[in-house]
């Protein structure tokens, strides 16, 4: 074999064998030289090599080294289309050079990914199905900028990291690659050489769209197919809509363990929709919140440690499946919100881990970057590109799967520097505080760009602690988010009514206590599912007495809640009482709906939806003080209390009696603000919930007696272990 002239370097030749030059675009393919172009390819286990021309002319190249590097010279100017044919000892195999095509990501992608500005980064990076330069193929790009060589690696390529290296875009760190006959369901990793070290293991795709079944952890070559959306008239309602002023009734689903199929396995998305979500709207639910369906490796994790944040979970089927649900969803009238965890993310070695061989998505400080209660990593918040990474997969949710909301995970987690930290764990902000201020910043940056784009949409925080503003605007100093959930009242309320009857009168301000900064934010008021594992037990077992005060104590706590100021949330089998504590590897116990208790306290759970929706009293005000007075408030002995929800001057006004102890209250005196007719809409007791039927026979008459500060008064039947609803009906008679 004869050097020529523009022949690759010896140590050019070495490394692309070896797999570690660091710009393989500089030297394979065509380049051009004096009176054509020196082509340059990499084969491994080829010993002859042909490229063909599209005109049909044909050229041999030749091997350097015996390791499959050829080269040669055609009298032909770049750029030209052509396709290789290879010979060794397993055959002959044809492909089309990814080296002849040109780039397709550009400056501007590397500008606005390092400014943290880049709100389509999805569809740029990732693994994308599409025509280029006249070839069908899949574009592959990926950041990791500390890398000497990222290559992808697949079924297409033997996993042979060699074979397919990619261009390496300086100004950004982002690597590119476009694999011409690579088709949509592909298999594919990376696989990183960083720069000190040896090759990791490797990758799953950070924006990969869809992944293998664990334990398998492959990324998917996604679906390019338009999807046939028919929500347009729900997503318009939504964007009219107040949600602050609207009811709100969350029906929080962990869907491995709604329903299972035959033994024992994962229902699918479309299974799901043909049974959860006709369950759900019957149930009387405005909305599901699903515990998290990012890609995630261990099922005990519940998805709250994702590794593929772009990619709906595939135990229950490919992507296109979940948005057959979500727009199965909307057509049913349910709004769906998704558990979203941007606090933190697992360490297994084919995730976001140490990427490109050292801290990228992580806070390079321990200090910032390691969660020790959950063994996680920390996001760098203040890192423009992890930061622009996280605040596009919210966006992403809501723009390919038509979301509703998202309820962000461990906020509090976010918020403080010294989160579950001692002293000497944790380091002060600039300012001397514990306060995160980049994820403060973050926080902000997603809620704003949420509600400027998705009209109508719900942000939901789950933070734990007394931090002002979490529901107040970014513009008024606040963290931005519509909603947050009420863990304080969720634990004084499950505190009270897991006493014995006979000592509630001695906790009585736990039921009273949350109304003091009930309208500090918008609050959901949860029962959600961390309130029934880890030894917790059921909600149904929490119940003090026998089986029969058990359920009058969950109709009675369910009552109170839903005619308490705040939007609701109900996890799944608590709505029928099961007793058995929440378990993701098996079905909620379905069997106990035969017997009369469950079946009475699920129905009453549909009627309290019903009422609660149909009664602008019980949802206008849910996050205004003036939709709430106390007409009992200190009545501890009897373990009772009494208040108002008012909707609005055209929005008649419900009484709310609540009697926490087995004792009939038969001539209970309370104050009302007018005289008249107050009709029974709801009694817990009432036989067909399982009670012992006492009651008000309908309806009670107000009459112009002033108590407790109130123009007129009524003396009611509080029953046993139970709650009243009174709708004032000035023009009806008794």
């Amino acid at each position: 074999m004869t050097i020529r002239p523009n022949w690759a370097p010896d140590a050019d030749v070495e490394a692309i064998v070896a797999g570690r030059h660091p710009n393989p675009f500089s030297v394979l393919g065509p380049h051009a030289c004096p009176g054509g172009a020196a082509l340059r390819a990499f084969a491994p286990g080829a010993r002859r090599l042909t490229v063909i021309f599209m005109d049909g002319e044909q050229a041999a190249l030749e091997a350097r080294g015996g390791e499959g590097f050829f080269e040669g010279f055609v009298a032909r100017r770049p750029p030209f289309a052509y396709r290789f044919h290879a010979e060794g000892e397993a055959g002959g195999w044809d492909w089309d050079d990814p080296y002849r095509f040109g780039p397709i990501l550009g400056e501007m992608d590397d500008h606005l990914l390092v400014e943290g500005a880049h709100l389509q980064l999805y569809r740029r990076l990732g693994a994308h199905h599409m025509m280029h330069e006249g070839a069908e193929g899949v574009h592959f790009s990926v950041w990791a900028p500390h890398a000497k060589r990222v290559s992808v690696v697949g079924e297409f390529n033997q996993w042979d990291g060699r074979r397919h290296p990619m261009r390496k875009r300086i100004d950004s760190g982002l690597w590119e690659i476009f694999l011409p006959g690579v088709a949509e369901g592909a298999l594919y990793k990376y696989e990183i050489l960083p720069a000190s070290s040896a090759v990791l293991p490797l990758k799953a795709d950070p924006f990969g769209q869809e992944a293998q079944l664990r334990p398998s952890t492959a990324s998917v070559v996604a679906s390019t197919k338009a999807f046939p959306w028919t929500d347009a008239a729900f997503l318009a309602a939504r964007g009219n809509s107040d949600p602050r002023r609207a009811p709100m009734s969350i029906y929080e689903v962990h869907l491995g363990s709604w329903r299972r199929g035959e033994d024992n396995r994962f229902p699918t998305y479309d299974e799901l929709a043909d049974s959860l979500i006709p369950y759900a709207r019957e149930q009387g639910f405005t909305h599901l919140e699903l515990l998290p369906v990012s890609e995630h490796p261990l099922d005990a994790s519940w998805g709250y440690q994702p590794i593929g944040l772009f990619a709906p979970t595939s135990r229950f089927g490919e992507a296109e499946g979940f948005k057959r649900f979500v727009d199965r969803a909307h057509a049913e009238g349910l709004g769906v919100i998704l558990d979203w965890v941007p606090a933190h993310f697992p360490t297994d070695e084919h995730g976001l881990a140490w990427f490109d061989g050292g801290p990228l998505y992580e806070h390079a400080d321990p200090q910032r970057g390691f969660q020790p209660d959950w063994n996680t990593a920390i996001y760098d918040f203040g890192r423009s590109e992890v930061a622009n990474f996280l605040a596009v997969n919210a966006l992403y949710w809501f723009e390919q799967f038509h979301i509703d909301g998202l309820r962000v995970d461990a906020v509090a987690s976010m918020l403080y520097l010294d989160y579950s930290r001692k002293d000497g764990e944790w380091s002060p902000n600039i300012h001397g505080g514990k306060e995160n201020l980049e994820a403060i910043a973050f926080l902000q940056k997603v809620n704003t760009l949420v509600y400027e784009r998705y009209p109508g949409a719900l942000m939901i925080a789950e933070e734990s602690t007394s931090w002002p503003g979490v529901s107040q605007p970014v513009h008024a100093g606040g963290l931005g988010f519509g909603f947050k959930w009420n863990m304080g009242w969720m634990n004084d309320t499950l505190r009270y009514i897991a006493q014995d009857p006979i000592f509630r009168r001695w906790n009585h301000d736990r039921l009273t206590f949350g109304l003091l900064y009930a309208f500090a934010e918008n609050f959901v008021l949860p029962i959600s599912h961390d309130e029934v594992v880890h030894g917790k037990g059921s909600l149904i077992g929490k119940m003090p007495g026998d089986e029969w005060r058990k359920f009058a104590n969950a109709r009675a706590y369910f009552a109170f809640m839903w005619a308490h100021p705040g939007k609701k949330l109900l996890f799944m089998g608590q709505d029928f009482g099961q007793t058995r504590e929440w378990s993701e590897d098996r079905s909620l116990d379905w069997d106990l709906m035969q017997y009369p208790p469950h079946a009475g306290l699920s129905l009453l759970v549909r009627d309290l939806n019903r009422l609660y929706r149909a009664h602008a009293a019980l949802h206008a005000r849910d996050c205004e003080a003036e939709g709430f007075q106390w007409l009992v408030v200190d009545d501890s002995d009897a373990s009772v209390f009494a208040w108002l929800r008012r909707g609005g001057p055209d929005a008649p006004p419900v009484a709310v009696v609540v009697n926490f102890t087995p004792v009939p209250r038969p001539d209970y005196r309370i104050g009302l603000p007018a005289a008249g007719r107050w009709r029974e809409i709801l009694n817990t007791d009432s036989q067909i919930y399982g009670g012992g039927g006492l009651g008000n026979l309908g309806a009670v008459e107000a009459f112009a007696d002033p108590h407790n500060g109130q123009p007129a008064s009524a003396r009611v039947m509080a029953p046993p272990l139970g709650a009243i609803y009174l709708l004032y009906e000035p023009d009806a008679k008794l």
